[in-house]
């Protein structure tokens, strides 16, 4: 199985959220999350509605961030939950497994056993280091190359075999550390999009990423 590359969407002074889906599907990303933090339901709901065919004609997952309630709406192949959102429990309810899928964040070994026991199909762990586009108050302890090794070691002793995705201030440069510890994958938005060519930058990690085996 190839180490895996999602795409959280973002925006700067000159790219929207849509135009950096865009941008992750042209340079390879086969794996969308549509995060939007602070915008309203309806404006999710539109850009989901436009980023969803795009998805499509790349053959790309799109995922929505928190919103739950949307996700049969727009046609969403699934939602990531943050650790203040809904409980996995509780969506997985709503979004039967086999048909949704549903990732969870996930700071800490304690958080991935809770994830895995309510249904969660992967784990959003992280972050790596400090990353700017996380808001300061809710950003949990950096676990560093280190405290991924560790938390991979405890999932092994416990048999728990959900793929794990490091998250927050992910560049292509920690890619391969990254797979050494065990992970099956990364989230990046920030280093793609502040690149001088963020198409070329992104095809830049799937590459490297499809070296690792």
């Amino acid at each position: 199985m190839s180490f895996q590359v999602q795409f959280i969407s973002h925006f700067t002074d000159s790219i929207s959220y849509l135009d950096s889906i865009r941008i992750a599907l042209e340079g390879g990303c086969r794996w969308i999350q549509l995060r939007m933090k602070h915008a309203s339901p309806e404006q999710v709901r539109s850009t989901a509605a436009q980023a969803l065919p795009l998805c499509r004609r790349y053959g790309a997952v799109l995922i929505l961030d928190d919103h739950v309630e949307l996700v049969r709406e727009t046609g969403a192949d699934g939602v990531h939950l943050g650790l203040t959102d809904m409980p996995v429990a509780e969506a997985r309810k709503l979004l039967p497994g086999g048909q949704f899928i549903i990732g969870g964040t996930a700071n800490t070994l304690a958080d991935i056993r809770l994830h895995a026991a309510s249904g969660a199909d992967y784990i959003g762990c992280g972050p790596l280091r400090f990353t700017t586009t996380k808001d300061k108050d809710k950003l949990a302890p950096v676990l560093g190359i280190e405290g991924y090794r560790s938390v991979i070691d405890g999932m092994r002793r416990e048999s728990l075999t959900l793929p794990v995705v490091g998250i927050g201030g992910v560049t292509a440069e920690d890619i391969p550390a990254l797979a050494a510890t065990g992970l099956s994958g990364i989230a990046l938005s920030g280093s793609i999009l502040r690149a001088p060519d963020p198409v070329a930058e992104m095809r830049r990690v799937i590459n490297i990423a499809n070296s690792i085996h």
